[in-house]
């Protein structure tokens, strides 16, 4: 009976080894070379390392603990390398190894509603990030004849934006202003009016303070704009590395959806930041200085990323990407260095004055200093109608204002131009995260210009522009339907409008009072005349 079993056994064993034999016969190993390198220093984000003599430009190499960087220096000793994790570990003698690939970033549908790094990872309490396709970060933008002429309005829910800066599907519009004057603010306020106007949103925040980044996402989620907004951050304490490429990240997750035939608004928060990170990565890395002591490259990091931003084809799926850059002035010195790069690189700026802030006019919109190259090309036809008596009334009360300052005697012409612009910027005035919607904006500013809002107190006119705005919830859908497609505002709907504006505004007309009959009375000699 054992030797039974051990016969078993032993043919079990000569079966195995037999296959085992045959697997190892068939086997062919491959050579796949890899090229380590060492770190020869570490400095603040960067790394130089040698030994890496096949390394390309950008493309991503791994360090001990899985820390990313990216080559940014290829020189023919050593590599220049801008780290992208958390470096406190590495030391020099450490190995570095090539991946043969460029930085790239998740994308697709399950970004929206998260907040990611610009590595893909989350920053939020959702799990993992679903994503089955990687784009890279760095990507050309599309060619001259890949584009078309930006012709769609891209709404922004504030009335002096929608009336005189308009803003197109695929155009680049600059916000600029000092501090703590609503750069932001607009930004937050345009990605809140894309809801059901079928617009996906990236906002992408640049060394922001947590609490910043804490605040605008709070609003995303308390008003249910992040359903259709991806949020890319990177903090103030994090690398140099990871700010330098927060916004090439954001804009490859936009371009995905807008190569897809979607329409984007993408939001950088703000450039500043972004410029000062290369500045500190390029002195880092021993790149020469250039004008204002910044490397002299400067132009074209943000040339190439804004660049990105257009309109396709209809034949590439009709797609639009719409970039707001934000960047921030000193003393509202807008000739400055960066300012005046961007200014030339993008469609338009919206210059946002202290003065104005100091004030209490907000949005604080200088509508003398900002433009918007795409014009009303991009606006509806309800808009074209106002906007341009409007500019005209707007600046001319502007330029009477300084002297009515002064007390000067005004004639009667002048006083009431003064008085209808009063009126205009006071409707212009707009609290934050309150957009209006289309019809609205349209029956205030038909108002304006049939200057019904003339008669009404000064100190009532918040009143009065809500009442206006509640009244148009009475205008008739086909009137609000050719407001959005029409392309002309017809002389009926106008008289429909102004109509229904007047009524909602016969509460606030000052009641005239009834002059007295004159009395039988004597008249009175003045002492002049006695004297006389």
């Amino acid at each position: 009976m054992e030797t039974e079993e051990a016969e078993g056994l032993q043919n079990v064993f000569d079966s195995a080894f037999a296959q085992i034999s045959q697997v190892r016969e068939a086997f062919t190993p491959q050579l796949i070379p890899r090229e380590v390198g060492t770190i020869t220093s570490i400095a603040t984000g960067i790394a130089k390392v040698s030994g890496l003599p096949g390394v390309g430009f950008d493309e991503l190499v791994m360090f001990p603990g899985d820390v990313p960087g990216i080559a940014f220096n290829v020189d023919a000793d050593e590599v220049g390398v801008v780290l992208l994790g958390e470096y406190w570990q590495l030391h020099a003698g450490d190995e570095v190894r090539r991946t043969g690939r460029v930085m790239d970033v998740a994308v697709g549908e399950g970004l929206l509603g998260r907040v990611v790094d610009p590595l893909g990872r989350p920053l939020d309490s959702n799990g993992p990030v679903p994503a089955k396709e990687r784009l890279p970060i760095e990507r050309p933008a599309p060619p001259i004849m890949d584009r078309a002429p930006v012709t769609v309005p891209l709404q922004s829910g504030l009335k002096v934006i929608d009336a005189l800066i308009p803003i197109g599907r695929g155009q680049r519009e600059l916000i600029l202003g000092d501090r703590q004057t609503g750069k932001t603010t607009i930004a937050i306020d345009t990605i809140l009016n894309q809801r059901d106007q079928n617009v996906l949103c990236v906002y992408c925040a640049i060394g922001q303070r947590a609490s910043a980044v804490a605040k605008a996402v709070a609003t995303l989620r308390e008003k249910g704009a992040m359903d259709y907004t991806v949020l890319v951050v990177t903090e103030g304490n994090d690398p140099p590395g990871l700010t330098y490429i927060a916004p090439y990240a954001a804009t490859s997750i936009a371009e995905h959806f807008m190569e897809a035939g979607r329409d984007v608004l993408i939001v950088y928060d703000d450039l500043t930041h972004h410029a000062r990170a290369y500045r500190e990565l390029s002195l880092l890395l021993r790149r020469p200085p250039g004008r204002e002591a910044f490397p002299g490259d400067i132009f074209y990091i943000h040339s190439r990323l804004l660049e990105r931003a257009t309109h396709l084809r209809e034949e590439l799926g009709n797609g639009s990407l719409t970039a707001l850059p934000i960047i921030e002035t000193e003393a509202q010195n807008i000739s400055a260095y960066i300012p005046t790069n961007l200014i030339s690189i993008t469609d338009g700026q919206i210059y946002l004055s202290p003065s104005l802030f100091e004030l209490g006019v907000l949005p604080a919109v200088d509508v003398g200093k900002s433009v918007s190259r795409v014009g009303g090309k991009a606006q509806r036809a309800a808009f074209r109608a106002v906007a341009g008596d409007l500019k005209l009334a707007y600046a001319q009360f502007e330029e009477l204002e300084t002297f009515a300052r002064f007390g000067a005697r005004l004639d009667e012409d002048t006083r009431k131009i003064i008085e209808h612009g009063r009126r205009i910027r006071a409707c212009l005035k707009q609290p934050e995260f309150t957009p209006v919607a289309v019809p609205a904006q349209i029956a205030v500013l038909l108002a304006l210009t049939a200057e019904l809002f003339d008669k009404v107190p000064p100190e009532r006119m918040t009143d009065a522009e809500q009442a206006v705005r509640k009244a148009a919830a009475d205008i008739p859908a086909e009137v609000c339907e050719r407001l959005e497609t029409a392309d002309k505002l017809s002389d009926e709907d106008r008289a429909t409008i102004i109509a229904i504006a007047r009524k909602s505004l016969k509460g606030f007309q000052p009641v005239s009072e009834p002059e007295e009959e004159p009395k039988d009375q004597p008249e009175v000699q003045s002492a002049s005349e006695e004297e006389s």
